[in-house]
Order: structure tokens, then sequence, then C-alpha cells
């Protein structure tokens, strides 16, 4: 665990033998999060480092034991950029960045802006629930690099069945995860369980950003 003044913990897991990735958590949870946990557990098994860090409004939440809604979208994205100069300096280049749900839209709104190598998105809240009409897409068409969402087919911030109605970039790629809702939890009648599909999920993170890696 390191501790970046100004911004807080950055908790490095992994080896990095296949890259290594930013990654930001998701509305209601922070990277002590079981799923974070799990899914960050996961990545380093296969040889992704990931670089974990809270929002400035989860420190507050964890310090004061209470609820705390997030602060409005841009200002997540102004804080991720500016985590990734802090870990670019004094080299430069662009890092891999990723997010579960609500941190996933922050990593690709600042993709679109060109700061990331690539994007590993988890559970991207391509709508919120109930609402498949309010599309959180308008950024998409500025992708350029690789983009892979790693989704599940029951999930309610964007179906199997929805998504394939949507006209997505060419850089982006789908992996879904057969009964999955939007922490990949399966029902129990699909025999598979949440940390088999969080494997299968952070397998093929791997496998994609090792073949963009690769390419170059």
């Amino acid at each position: 665990m390191w501790l970046v003044e100004g911004h807080g913990p950055l908790e490095v897991r992994g080896t990095g033998a296949v890259g290594r990735v930013l990654i930001a958590h998701g509305a209601g949870a922070g990277q002590q999060s079981l799923y974070m946990n799990q899914l960050r557990d996961a990545l380093a098994r296969e040889g992704v480092q990931t670089l974990a860090m809270d929002f400035a409004y989860m420190q507050r939440m964890q310090r004061e034991a209470k609820r705390i809604p997030p602060p409005p979208i841009d200002r997540l994205v102004e804080e991720l950029s500016q985590w990734c100069d802090i870990l670019t300096h004094p080299r430069g280049g662009t890092l891999w960045l990723g997010g579960k749900s609500m941190g996933g839209r922050a990593a690709s709104l600042l993709a679109a802006r060109g700061q990331a190598a690539g994007l590993l998105l988890c559970g991207y809240p391509f709508h919120p629930p109930a609402r498949p009409d309010r599309l959180r897409l308008a950024h998409w068409p500025d992708l350029t690099c690789p983009t892979l969402v790693v989704q599940g087919t029951r999930d309610p911030f964007g179906t199997r069945e929805e998504v394939a109605d949507y006209a997505l970039p060419q850089c982006v790629k789908l992996h879904w995860l057969e009964e999955g809702d939007h922490d990949w939890k399966p029902r129990r009648k699909s025999g598979r369980t949440q940390a088999e599909l969080i494997e299968e999920g952070a397998a093929a993170m791997a496998g994609f950003m090792a073949a963009h890696c690769e390419s170059k």
C-alpha cells in the first residue's frame, strides 16, 4: 500500500507480466469490497498488475462510516486524470484504465479524450436500471483505444439483448458472462458461482490485454 500525498492510498497487486491497469471502483463500494478484492486477485493470477485507488468521496465515506453519494461524473473523471498524471510521471505515456460500473464509466470518459492505452470495463452502466432510454454512450464514438467490456448477460444496466442493438465502435469487444448480474452473480440454478465468473472475466481481460500489448 502506498500513500500518495493529497490523493490517498494506492494498492498495487500482481507482478504485471501481462501489463498493468489503473482500476476504479463502483458507486457504492470501494476497493475493499469482496467483488473488487476477488477481481484484483484473479487479475494478479493472470499476470495483470492492478493499481487500485478509492475516489475521494469513498475515502470520506470510509472515514466517517456513513453513506455518501458520488459527486458528478465529471469530477470523478478529473480525479482519475490526476491519478494517471501521477502514475505516468516522469516517464509519460498512457496507462490502461479499467473500472467497475461507475468507475468504468469514468475511465471510458477519460479514454475518450485520448488518455488511455486501453480499457477494461466490468459491468458497464450502459443505462440506469429500468431506464433503457437513458444511454450513457454519447462519448463512445470518440473511443479509439482497445476496449473490452465484460458484462453479465442479466445485468440490469445493459443486458445482452439490449447491447446487441447498440452501434458500438470497432475498437470495442464484448465478453458475456452467462447468467451474471451487475456483480457477476449467477442464478443458483445455473450451477455456477460468482467466483467462477470473476475468474472467467479476469482471464478474458488478461487475454485481451496481452493480445494488444504484443501487437504493439
